[in-house]
């Protein structure tokens, strides 16, 4: 199912770590404005931040977490229902399960969307298999119906993904137990440099794609006070290649670049690190059409 071009972008910042308000510019979104970035791709721009409802807070993480999605989910919906690009920045991975509710909200029960998750961990971790009780490890076995619904139904994810449509690219330091519940599913696990057939795959039995990059996908000197940088990671000119490769399959749904430090020390290298994936991501999208 090939869409319509979208005419304009709708960037949706979220000012928060999880469910916790973000203090001061530590997710980056005014460095990003006041950088220009957002108008890469030449059309018209406008910004928001969804926010936590406050009087819905529980002493559940992942049902706060769930109320922080559906007011992401919120936005990404209505964009995209007004033909608008939604670029999903700031935040954390926890928040990818917004943008899969927004996208199923807007597109109706029976689009085959899929997920390709550009990130140097796997966040496929569930209550059983994680080895730190990170909920940020958990976010894509939540999307999968593998762990913690009440995240998922609050968000508004009217159905789980199906396994074989979400693509985990790099994730070079996996738990041990993940790695098991991955390899039991039919999520494949790509290296970034090559990649391109299980891309292909994907794309031909998907109708959208959601690109959700994490910028600890890049080495750990490009995001040095990232909380889960890790070593040995690819530079930006191979991410960069990577997300024009998704770019081009003409069936991007919704981008998103996160888990970007905006403060402390190192903050200029990650921001830097953080606007250039941005940069990258928006030029593609907008030569391939931002269907």
């Amino acid at each position: 199912m090939k869409t319509h071009a979208l005419t304009a972008l709708q960037v949706i910042g979220v000012r928060y770590r999880g469910s916790k308000p973000a203090e001061g510019d530590e997710r980056a979104l005014d460095a990003y404005a006041a950088s220009g970035v957002y108008s890469t791709a030449g059309v018209p721009v406008t910004i928001s931040e969804p926010q936590m409802p406050e009087a819905q807070r529980s002493d559940d993480e992942p049902s706060n977490l769930g109320w922080i999605c559906r007011a992401i989910a919120d936005d990404v919906a209505a964009a995209r229902t007004i033909g608008r690009a939604p670029l999903i920045v700031g935040g954390d991975c926890t928040h990818a399960v917004g943008v899969i509710a927004g996208l199923q909200r807007s597109c109706g029960p029976h689009t085959r969307i899929g997920l390709v998750w550009f990130d140097a961990h796997g966040d496929y971790n569930t209550p059983c298999t994680t080895l730190s009780g990170m909920l940020g490890g958990m976010p894509v076995a939540v999307c999968a119906g593998l762990a913690l619904p009440q995240w998922r139904d609050l968000a508004g994810m009217t159905a789980p993904l199906p396994t074989d449509r979400i693509l985990l690219v790099d994730g070079r330091n996996l738990d041990p137990p993940e790695e098991q519940l991955i390899r039991a599913t039919e999520t494949a696990i790509v290296d970034l440099n090559d990649f391109a057939g299980p891309l292909a795959a994907l794309a031909t039995t998907c109708d959208l794609l959601y690109l959700h990059v994490d910028s600890d996908i890049l080495d750990a000197a490009l995001v040095p006070n990232h909380a889960t940088r890790e070593p040995h990671g690819p530079g930006l000119t191979d991410v960069s290649v990577a997300i024009e490769a998704v770019m081009a399959t003409g069936k991007v749904g919704a981008f998103a670049v996160v888990s970007v430090y905006g403060a402390g020390p190192g903050s200029a290298i990650s921001v830097a690190s953080g606007t250039a994936l941005i940069r990258a991501g928006l030029e593609a999208w907008a030569r391939y059409g931002m269907i």
